[in-house]
């Protein structure tokens, strides 16, 4: 059924409180990004009641078809937006496994397939033709493949495989990359055993129980460079990004992502969901490990960079959890004399910490206390070094223009507060004009942050594209106009919990 909705635009343009040096962009079609507008022009179900019927979309321009993954069903929905206001649902790939991802190159649709009867067993990447959905080729991948993307140059399928435990944590396969060269189908998987027993650095974690580091990284998302030459993984649990060389298909470093000091004025947050108010910000002795899920690499005035979104994850198995609130931490007296009002449900007591983690001094307590996520989207360097980090922007943002969207639990305000906040989950670039944008996703808060980051020491906020009949942006794609049916550049975003597909288009 199609919902008609159209947001109001905000246009709260803001400088942001970092700067460096000026970044001046080549005058393609200079444009002013304040006068822009992102309207919703379509909307649309991909199934009734439960959530899960809609997760990760890719667009084909050649077909104008939407590929939607969707576990509930074991199959990939197909939809027509040849009118992006009408979509009409299309033949849906019925497939052999678990999809988790779904990406498409001329008119090659790839599909990572978990397997179904062992979540611990390799998958499979299968492709089809988008023209007709037939089936075109299968090919092995190392175990859960959860997201798969093409390289620019169309010439590569490049697998991220996580590897999870099972929930006994009796069987942690290896986490590891597959490369799949579509011309020949030559398959490679890059592993991590030539990292084992090395410390990363700059707080990247290896504490799963008894695990290797090849065994203990799970590779969550890729980004790949606009030469496709080389392909960046998020590696989430452990706070750290890998670095793969397509042409040797070799994982060349591993980069430690640091921490976030909630000490700092710009970093404050609210920590609770038992303080009586929302957007209770204040500053915390807290350390928030960024770990983020989606990446993207973006070149702007021929710099690289890789952008986050800093949601955060924690490891909560019956076999091991590290999953701890703040109030039932033993906390060293000398670290934190305050320790009694600190552990206070309505203070820290309720946050969500890791005790995989904090013990310094190896005596039994705590002397640091660390977080899942950033609660930010962050700008780096390709070699890890911070260009900007939104702070705590978003969840001050988006208590300013909805308070009852704040940090929101499936209707309840605040209730994210004591784990990770809004929860940034997607992030996607867009060029436009000479002007960048950046588009993120917040799965818990819900809508989409539009910023301008032409000057990637300095974005400016732009719109947050929200409405509240879409619930848990998980997929976000942005479709430029050459590749667009309406002929304008569409950014359109996939929500697992209200089985929503929203379209939205930049004019």
């Amino acid at each position: 059924m199609k919902i008609s909705n159209k947001i109001v635009v905000v246009f709260a343009v803001i400088s942001m409180f970092i700067s460096c040096n000026s970044d001046d962009d080549i005058v393609i079609n200079p444009i002013d990004t304040a006068e822009l507008s992102f309207e919703k022009i379509g909307t649309f179900s991909n199934g009734m009641g439960e959530e899960g019927f809609a997760e990760i979309s890719a667009f084909d321009p050649i077909t104008n078809k939407l590929f939607i993954v969707n576990p509930n069903d074991t199959e990939i929905s197909v939809w027509d937006l040849s009118n992006p206001a009408t979509p009409i649902p299309g033949t849906d790939i019925t497939v052999n496994g678990v999809p988790n991802s779904v990406a498409v190159s001329n008119g090659v649709v790839a599909v990572a397939l978990e397997n179904a009867a062992n979540k611990q067993a390799n998958g499979t990447i299968a492709t089809y033709s988008s023209d007709n959905q037939s089936l075109l080729n299968i090919y092995d991948a190392g175990a859960l493949p959860d997201m798969v993307t093409f390289s620019p140059d169309g010439k590569f399928i490049v697998v991220a495989n996580e590897g999870e435990p099972d929930d006994l944590y009796a069987n942690d396969p290896e986490g590891s990359v597959t490369i799949i060269e579509v011309a020949s189908g030559q398959t490679t998987n890059a592993g991590f055993t030539a990292f084992n027993g090395q410390t990363i650095g700059n707080d990247f974690r290896v504490f799963g129980k008894g695990a290797t580091l090849a065994q203990d990284v799970e590779p969550e998302y890729i980004a790949i460079s606009d030469d496709s030459k080389t392909a960046y993984i998020s590696l989430q649990e452990n706070n750290g990004l890998a670095v793969v060389d397509l042409d040797t298909k070799v994982v060349t470093n591993i980069i430690g992502l640091g921490l976030k000091d909630h000490e700092l004025p710009q970093n404050q947050l609210d920590a609770s969901n038992r303080d009586d108010f929302s957007g209770n910000f204040k500053n915390w002795p807290v350390f928030g490990m960024y770990q983020p899920d989606a990446i993207d690499f973006v070149s702007i005035s021929g710099v690289d960079y890789i952008i986050s979104a800093n949601e955060g994850d924690a490891r909560d198995y019956d076999g091991f959890s590290e999953e701890e609130r703040v109030k039932d931490l033993v906390l060293d007296p000398i670290a934190f004399p305050d320790a009694t009002t600190l552990q206070l449900d309505e203070n820290l007591g309720r946050l969500k910490t890791t005790t995989a983690k904090g013990d310094t001094d190896g005596d039994g307590d705590y002397d640091e206390i660390y977080v899942y996520g950033g609660r930010s989207f962050t700008i780096w360097s390709t070699s890890g070094s911070i260009i900007y980090d939104s702070g705590d922007f978003i969840g001050k943002k988006t208590f300013e223009l909805e308070p009852l969207l704040f940090n929101n639990d499936e209707g309840e305000v605040d209730g994210r507060s004591d784990d990770k906040g809004a929860e940034p989950e997607a992030v996607e670039t867009l060029k436009i004009g000479d002007k960048t944008l950046l588009f993120v996703g917040l799965e818990r808060t819900g809508g989409t942050m539009v910023f301008d980051i032409s000057k990637p020491a300095n974005p400016i906020f732009l719109d947050w594209m929200v409405d509240t009949t879409d619930v848990g942006p998980e997929g976000l794609i942005a479709i430029k106009a050459a590749d667009s049916p309406t002929g304008n550049d569409l950014v359109i975003i996939t929500h697992e919990v209200s089985n929503t597909i929203a379209i939205y288009e930049i004019k």
